[in-house]
Parts: structure tokens; C-alpha cells; sequence
């Protein structure tokens, strides 16, 4: 768990108030609603985490989403691990998971990177995964997202968080993450910083609870100065597994995402409970149906991004910008006691 409710009800850390510990948060209203493609009220979209994927649990999911139109973003690990993960999954290394991807990628999924493998890599190693991933896609990844395990992950664990709130996210976690995350830190074996500036122009960052991803993070994507490794951060909206999915898809959720002419990038692990014994999760299909018979846009991840940027130009975040993201996120993960 990100934050360890046990300790609260203990006492061993403090009892704090999420209402009352982080000031009110508005982001600042720095885009207008998006005009998305061909008159489309709203976009939708989806970036799937490779963890715990095999042969059996995600493909399905990815045939019904290919039935109803949705085109997504999946991540990969291009290098088999060394170790035994915490948290593993198939890589690019399997034949039979290496040929469904190429599959995928021909239909239009855009494939994204989730770290090189599933334990930390040295730098060399990085390296060779990104070169890996090149051979494998034909292009290096636009998009990424940290897995949790890797010690190199870029400006990860507390150095999501800039003062207060870093301290304030230290204290939480007892530290757990102080310092932990390398890959950003020059001479660090872990670091690979230049190689994402070189090479990667997405990286994901925070999660929110609203549907509306851009409602949530409405400078998305943006630049931010303090972490000029990474070329520019998106949003995303919570979904990790299937029940989170299903609840930021309801019926009302999607109808609100429409009318408010938004975007929505759910951030999801197709392996946790989408398909199971032989089926579909009933709720997640029948949600999936309603929501692709809507005049939406349904495109990978770095496609919407990429429009962004192209209707509202870049965007470089400013200090209030930053502090107002920052306790938006800390507030969602102190109620939520998520971790991702």
C-alpha cells in the first residue's frame, strides 16, 4: 500500500485530514476545451500496464476492444528480467507474446514502454532495452510509464513532489520511497535521463479520479523545468483494475465526459480481473459497448496527446501550476491509499 492505514489506527503517525492538511485545489484554467477531430464530442483513451499480463488473461480484451473501434495504448517490457520479480509479466522475449503484439501494432495500438523489464536495470541495460524496443516496433516509444519496482524509474517516488509536499509524502510512506528512484540523478548507475529526453516524448505522472483526464490535469501535456529529463508529463485517470475501470466508466461518467467535450485517459492493468474464467467481466463489456456507440474519439494515447499539443501549443508549468497538481495528486492518494 502507498500510505499503511495500520499505522494511523495505531498511531504511530500522525491522524491527518486530507481536507484539511492540503488547500483547496483548482488547477488553473490554462486550456479551453479542446476541438477534437472530425467534430468528435470527447476522446477517449487507454493506457494499459503490463503487469501480471500472460497469454490467456489480456488478448480477449484487446479483441473486444478491436470489435468495437477502441484503439489504445499497451505497454511491454522488451528484455526478459534477470531476477524474480515482485510484480512480472510476459516480455518481448515470449515468441507467441512478441508476434500478438506486432498483431496489435498493425491494427493501429500504439505499444509503449513500462521500463525496459520488470526488476531495476543499469544504465547499459536501459539502454539496450530501448535499442531493443526500436528493432522490435520500428520506432523508439512515445510513451512510457515507471513500473513500480525499478529503481531507475525516472523522477519517481518522492521526487514526484516538489517541498512541502515531498516531505509531506516522505512522512506518510515512512520514507519508503525517500530517494529511492535514481533514474533521473547523472552519474547514478541507474541514470538514463538523457536517454528519455532523447528518446521518449510522454511520460506518465499523475493519477486523478475524474473521468475527464483533462478536466483533472487541463495543461496537459506540459514541460516542467524542475524535471527537464522528461520532455513532457501526461495525466491519467484512475481504472488499475476492473472494478476502478467500471466505476470511472459508469453511465453517468460517460455522459458527464460528453457533454463536458473531454478527454479521458484511463490508466488501467488489463490482466486485473477483465477476464476470467473463460469471459468478460459482464459490466466492463457492456460499459465498453455503451461508451463506443458514442460519437467519440477513440485513439492511442500519444495520438490525443499529440493533438493536444498541436490545437494548444506546448506548455511549460509554472510554479503555481506545479504546487496546485501536486496537492491535487497527494490529496487523491491520501484518501485512496493507492499506490500507482
Amino acid at each position: 500500500m502507498f500510505f499503511n492505514s495500520a499505522a494511523f489506527k495505531l498511531g504511530k503517525l500522525p491522524r491527518y485530514d486530507s481536507r484539511t492538511i492540503c488547500p483547496t485545489v483548482t488547477l488553473l484554467d490554462a486550456h479551453a476545451t479542446v476541438p477534437w477531430p472530425n467534430g468528435k464530442k470527447f476522446a477517449f483513451t487507454i493506457f494499459d500496464d503490463t503487469d501480471h499480463q500472460d497469454r490467456v488473461n489480456v488478448p480477449p480484451v484487446y479483441d473486444f476492444l478491436q470489435q468495437h473501434g477502441l484503439i489504445t495504448t499497451k505497454s511491454v517490457w522488451p528484455l526478459k528480467g534477470r531476477e524474480t520479480p515482485l510484480i512480472g509479466g510476459l516480455t518481448c522475449e515470449d515468441e507467441d507474446n512478441r508476434q500478438w503484439l506486432l498483431k496489435l501494432q498493425n491494427l493501429g495500438y500504439e505499444i509503449a514502454l513500462h521500463n525496459v523489464t520488470f526488476h531495476t536495470s543499469l544504465r547499459a541495460e536501459t539502454g539496450r532495452g530501448l535499442d531493443r524496443f526500436q528493432a522490435l516496433f520500428g520506432a523508439d516509444p512515445k510513451t512510457m510509464a515507471n513500473h513500480a519496482d525499478c529503481r531507475e524509474s525516472i523522477y519517481w517516488g518522492d521526487q514526484r513532489l516538489s517541498g512541502i509536499r515531498r516531505r509531506l509524502y516522505n512522512l506518510l510512506t515512512r520514507n519508503r520511497n525517500r530517494g529511492r528512484f535514481r533514474g533521473h540523478i547523472a552519474g547514478s548507475p541507474l541514470y538514463w535521463g538523457d536517454f528519455c529526453k532523447e528518446r521518449i516524448t510522454y511520460v506518465r505522472n499523475f493519477v486523478f479520479q475524474e473521468t475527464n483526464t483533462l478536466k483533472a490535469c487541463p495543461v496537459m501535456p506540459y514541460h516542467d523545468a524542475q524535471r527537464p529529463d522528461v520532455n513532457f508529463w501526461f495525466a491519467s485517470t484512475e481504472g488499475s483494475d476492473v472494478a476502478a475501470f467500471t466505476s470511472a466508466i459508469s453511465e453517468a461518467r460517460q455522459d458527464r465526459l460528453e457533454t463536458e467535450g473531454g478527454a479521458c485517459i484511463m490508466y488501467t492493468h488489463f490482466a486485473s480481473g477483465f477476464y476470467q474464467d473463460g469471459r468478460l467481466n459482464p459490466q466492463f463489456a457492456a460499459l465498453i459497448k455503451r461508451l463506443a456507440a458514442k460519437d467519440g474519439w477513440f485513439v492511442p494515447v500519444g495520438t490525443l496527446l499529440d493533438h493536444i499539443r498541436q490545437v494548444q501549443g506546448d506548455y511549460t508549468l509554472s510554479g503555481r501550476d506545479r504546487s496546485r497538481l501536486e496537492w491535487k495528486w497527494l490529496r487523491h492518494k491520501m484518501a485512496s491509499g493507492g499506490t500507482r
